[in-house]
This record gives C-alpha cells, structure tokens and sequence, in this order.
C-alpha cells in the first residue's frame, strides 16, 4: 500500500472532519498525490514498430510531496546531506507547540513556524 492508495482510501473521511481547517496547500498536495499516474491525468500511447507493441503511460502529478515523483530527487538530496555531515555522533532534539497554540500555529503555520525554528535554534 503506497500513500496514494491511502489518500484515496481514507482522504474522504479526513477531508470531511479536517477539511475545514486545512490549509489549501495540503488539500491541494493529497488531490495531486491521489491522482498521480491515474486516468484522472490522463496519459500517453508509445509505440514500438518493431515489436508492434502498444504501452500507455499515465501523467504523473509532479507535486514536491509526491513519493512517486520525487523519490529519485528525495534519494540524492538525502545523499548529498550524508555526505555533509561530521564523523561525529549525532543527538535528537524535539521541540513541541503547547497545545494551546496549536491552532494558532495551524492558522498562521509560515510566521509560526518560522518563530518557532528561529527561537530553537537560538535555544540550542
């Protein structure tokens, strides 16, 4: 099962509850995923005259959030950044909104979270 077959299985039901109060660019990213390399973007018919063979091609959505799409982007930009790091070892550090700005943050996610990395990292 891939995300797409999961956007499409259980996107209806959260869409319905969350829809509300999700921002348009996810919305937008789970319509691009669920549909990529589907009918819905159509497609293309290649030939081959020496073997008479027929193969059709559906488009693919081209969304940065697409695992289909991006997997071969996601691979060499997670191998640049390996090479990047020190022979040193490496610790986690988790930083959480409060619940009660939650909200907030989902209302206003670029301002938010820009304040929010800026201050961790001073924090660090």
């Amino acid at each position: 099962m891939d995300l797409a077959e999961i956007f499409r299985e259980h996107g209806p039901a959260y869409r319905e509850k969350f829809g509300a109060r999700m921002p348009e660019s996810h919305r937008r990213a789970m319509d691009a995923i669920e549909s990529c390399r589907t009918e819905a973007r159509g497609g293309q018919v290649y030939f081959c005259p020496e073997c008479s063979v027929h193969r059709f091609s559906y488009h693919s959505c081209k969304n940065r959030h697409c695992p289909k799409c991006q997997n071969d982007q996601a691979t060499q930009w997670l191998e640049a950044q390996q090479a990047l790091l020190l022979p040193a070892p490496a610790f986690l550090v988790t930083f959480t909104v409060p619940q009660e700005l939650r909200a907030l943050v989902r209302s206003h996610p670029r301002d938010l979270l820009n304040i929010l990395f800026r201050t961790s990292a001073e924090a660090l």
